[in-house]
């Protein structure tokens, strides 16, 4: 096919070309892959500044987004790459194999690293879903942080830098920049810009950003940072935001306020017991879907309103494609024992749901959340279960509200009514606040647009 670019796409690429160290914050659909691939090209085939790069991505990302991106567009024919993804000794060999661009899913980036025995010569990585990086306890942040002086150009692409606020930034530009603007070390970043919030006596649960905190973050990342938004640069098509409101009944309601007040509740001769507030928030948002796993991981039924709700939704669907996002396996397995429904998990899924091929499916937002196109198999995604993340909760919806989409998008959110399920969609507004705001602060301006 022939790539024929966008403005904002020519602006992308030459940034990346411009920066040795680039932060691409680009939104859902906006086309990220191909305007780095042809940024890669440029340095490969026709400057000869790179010679091996290697590609850091989601699994699916890394096996079937890129490599189906490098062998649809013309201007990229030469570029050869190799996917490093399967068992060890599939993985060695993909390794040993010439190519200009090698492909490795995240959670083996350490593997590569520490115990593959491949020397690390690749002299240009990209980072696809940077945000996969904020934890800067995680073996993999560690491993490509040793290796991160080797390497002459990285670039980090994502489209929710700061998912879970601005705390997430540190590792992510660590890694980019080696510290130089946000500090080496996140007691440093953290004593700056952040006080303490959530405490119990000397016990620090959570961090707030100081007054001016977040202008004087985005001043410091600027100069390597560009951020562009979908509505400012494609014709998106129209996205509705839908609640579907059910409600506990008596029985149920006095169930569920039993275990949100003790923390413990026997069922059926089952106990169900939180040992803290995450615990406790976990249960809880089972008990909101209808169901709950016991302390010998049985699952003990409460309801079935979302199940009675999605039956709904799917009817008034009237035949056309339903992708559905659930969180808990049991969720999952209950909406099969209702439903005809076939899970998205491999790559003739993904074909045969763009063909159109499935009437509704079922999608895990942690496991299928970024890069994967589906937006050719429907425009109808329901959330039966919620999730704190953001980050999954954006890129899930982006599965369907992209680009190439031709009809509007409706995302209906199932909430039982007075539980958890409100508090979950109130957090997620709050964060996509903050993070609207670090997006707004680094957005590019572009021959008119931003």
């Amino acid at each position: 096919m022939q790539y024929q670019p966008h403005e904002y796409q020519k602006y992308a690429t030459n940034f990346i070309l411009k920066h040795p160290v680039a932060a691409v914050l680009l939104e859902m659909g906006l086309g990220k892959s191909v305007i780095t691939l042809t940024a890669i090209y440029e340095l490969m085939l026709n400057r000869f500044e790179v010679e091996s790069v290697l590609v850091i991505g989601p699994l699916r990302v890394a096996r079937d987004t890129w490599p189906a991106e490098i062998e649809k567009w013309d201007h990229l024919k030469g570029l050869t790459y190799s996917v490093a993804i399967g068992t060890e000794s599939e993985r060695i060999a993909a390794l040993n194999k010439p190519a200009h661009i090698y492909l490795i899913n995240r959670e083996n980036v350490d593997w590569l690293i520490t115990k593959s025995g491949i020397p690390f010569d690749f002299d240009m990585v990209v980072i696809d879903e940077l945000s996969s990086f904020k934890s800067n306890s995680a073996k993999r942040f560690k491993s490509l942080l040793k290796v991160r002086p080797k390497v002459k150009r990285v670039v980090g692409l994502t489209g929710t830098p700061s998912s879970n606020g601005l705390m997430d930034l540190w590792a992510e530009f660590r890694l980019l920049d080696m510290g130089e603007r946000l500090g080496r070390f996140i007691t440093g970043y953290r004593n700056a810009f952040f006080v303490p919030d959530k405490r119990n006596q000397q016990m620090i649960f959570s961090y707030k950003p100081r007054p001016g905190a977040e202008e004087a973050i985005y001043k410091l990342i600027s100069d390597i940072t560009i951020s562009m938004k979908s509505a400012d640069y494609l014709k998106m098509p129209e996205c509705i935001m839908n609640e579907v409101k059910v409600e506990l009944s008596e029985k149920e309601r006095k169930l569920y306020d039993s275990l949100k007040a003790e923390m413990v509740l026997a069922l059926d001769g089952k106990e169900i017991d939180a040992a803290n507030a995450a615990a406790l928030s976990g249960k809880l948002l089972q008990m909101s879907n209808g169901a709950v796993y016991g302390d010998e991981k049985e699952v003990v039924h409460i309801h079935d309103r979302k199940l009675d709700a999605l039956e709904d939704l799917i009817e008034g669907a009237n035949g056309k494609p339903v992708l559905i996002a659930y969180w808990f396996q049991h969720d999952l397995d209950r909406i099969k024992s209702r439903f005809s429904v076939r899970e998205i998990k491999s790559s003739k899924d993904i074909k045969d749901w763009n063909n159109g091929d499935i009437p509704v499916a079922v999608i895990h937002p942690a496991s299928a959340g970024h890069g994967l196109n589906l937006q050719s198999g429907g425009s109808t995604l329901v959330w039966f279960g919620l999730t704190w993340s953001l980050e999954l909760y954006q890129q899930t919806n982006a599965r369907l509200w992209r680009q190439g989409q031709n009809e509007t998008v409706v995302i209906h959110h199932i909430i039982t009514k007075d539980t958890i399920d409100e508090n979950v969609m109130m957090a997620l507004e709050q964060k996509n606040n903050t993070q609207s705001a670090l997006i707004d602060a680094v957005k590019a301006e572009v021959n008119g647009y931003g």
